[in-house]
């Protein structure tokens, strides 16, 4: 329990997370308000009738996380009580940038100001309400800023960072177990507790001692998991595309991106912006549709496990998705808006699968009994991690139900034909 304590809250995936004085003032600022009215999985409701949890208890179960990992006696004797302090409260901030519907607004912060949600957290947390409110605890507000966002670069002090920011970090570690309880697509039990207690320090960075090494592993499987059935899933992903869509119509409008303030910025939530689309000439028809679940449909899905260029290109460069969608829309006949590449390396994908193959190599190590570390590489230790790496990535083509069929035959003529055992049943 935190010193100081004030009270609690009741959390439905972790319990009662016990909070300071100094942490409920900055759970009732405006800016952590606000999050309340963020759904964490915006477009995952239309597959998951429970995904309506928010951005506000994710941050309060990655504050309680945080607080876990530096209550740790391995990570506790390297920090002092104001840098837990600070590790707790740069937790529960680190989502304070978000946008009108979490990942799917990224889109537009990446294309028109080349910015993205953690650049706005940075921003939110330095020039708000947050500022003067940390100032009078005593922290440096930018310190809490780049913290918040893994980025403080403390001398000897990377783990600090590593927290809130790694492969295995505490807000992965709590979106997962979240994001798998409220949609009810639990595939495989993640201790999260267990992975807190094995984490100890390596030179300067985190590292999960060996022990740990099954609890790591259904950790690894359970990210890979919740990707394919939760944040990349053909429907969730239809709707997020729609909303994406509706923002980049209307955005000339209603200015989405023209904010000048932090407090430009927070007036826009789910709510608002729903409301301003529905209004707005440019993207009512999609609005209209999203209400009555008419959704984009997926007309070709196809599974890479190989590297070629032209898989390469379409997974990495916008310009030629957008040339070969305009080369599937001639085949078959439509216009080219009415045809749509999905990949999982597009800003408004939660949680990029690109970072689930390249982080596989998390810091273990095992300990002597003398208490001697020796590092390993994690792909030497464990054969699932080694199986997992390597090359694949799901494309997807979507387009109107009315054109499903020619879209589905241009782009089989283009793209090469589906093996049968990769067809996906609608």
């Amino acid at each position: 329990m935190p010193k100081a304590y004030w009270g609690e809250i009741k959390d439905p995936v972790h319990g009662y997370v016990y909070i300071t004085e100094a942490e409920k003032e900055l759970i009732d600022s405006y800016p952590m308000q606000r999050l309340r009215r963020l759904r964490q999985l915006a477009g995952s409701e239309y597959v998951y009738p429970g995904a309506n949890h928010t951005r506000f208890e994710h941050c309060v179960g990655t504050m309680y996380l945080a607080g876990k990992v530096v209550e740790n006696p391995n990570i506790s004797r390297l920090v002092g009580d104001e840098e837990a302090k600070l590790a707790r409260i740069a937790a529960l901030l680190h989502d304070v940038g978000h946008g009108p519907f979490s990942h799917v607004f990224e889109q537009l912060l990446i294309k028109d100001l080349e910015k993205t949600h953690e650049d706005v957290t940075s921003w939110i947390i330095e020039k708000s309400e947050l500022s003067d409110k940390l100032a009078k605890m005593g922290y440096k507000p930018a310190e809490a800023a780049k913290l918040a966002v893994g980025k403080l670069h403390k001398p000897g002090k990377a783990f600090l960072d590593q927290i809130i920011s790694s492969a295995v970090d505490v807000d992965k570690q709590d979106f997962i177990v979240r994001d798998t309880f409220h949609t009810g697509a639990e595939y495989g039990f993640i201790d999260v507790f267990r992975l807190i207690h094995a984490v100890d320090v390596l030179g300067e960075d985190l590292a999960v001692e060996v022990g740990a090494l099954s609890a790591l592993e259904a950790f690894m499987i359970a990210r890979i998991e919740s990707f394919k059935s939760i944040y990349f899933h053909r429907v969730g992903r239809a709707a997020q595309i729609m909303l994406a869509m509706a923002m980049e119509k209307a955005n000339e409008e209603l200015g989405l991106t023209a904010f000048k303030t932090p407090e430009e910025y927070l007036a826009m939530d789910d709510y608002t912006v729903w409301a301003a689309l529905k209004n707005c000439q440019a993207s009512k028809e999609i609005i209209a549709n999203l209400e009555r679940r008419r959704m984009l449909k997926c007309a070709y899905e196809r599974t890479f496990y190989q590297k070629d260029t032209m898989i390469s290109n379409i997974f990495g460069r916008e310009a030629y998705r957008r040339q070969m969608q305009s080369e599937i829309a001639k085949e078959a006949g439509v216009a080219a808006e009415a045809v749509i590449i999905d990949v999982p390396t597009v800003p408004s994908v939660p949680y990029h699968h690109a970072v689930l193959m390249e982080s596989m190599e998390i810091p273990v190590f095992s300990r002597s009994q003398a208490g001697r570390k020796t590092p390993h590489r994690l792909s030497d230790v464990s054969k699932i991690i080694e199986n997992l790496k390597g090359f694949i990535n799901i494309m997807r083509v979507y387009t109107t139900a009315a054109y499903r069929e020619k879209v589905e035959r241009a782009t089989a003529k283009i793209l090469g034909k589906i093996p049968e055992t990769a067809k996906i049943s609608y």
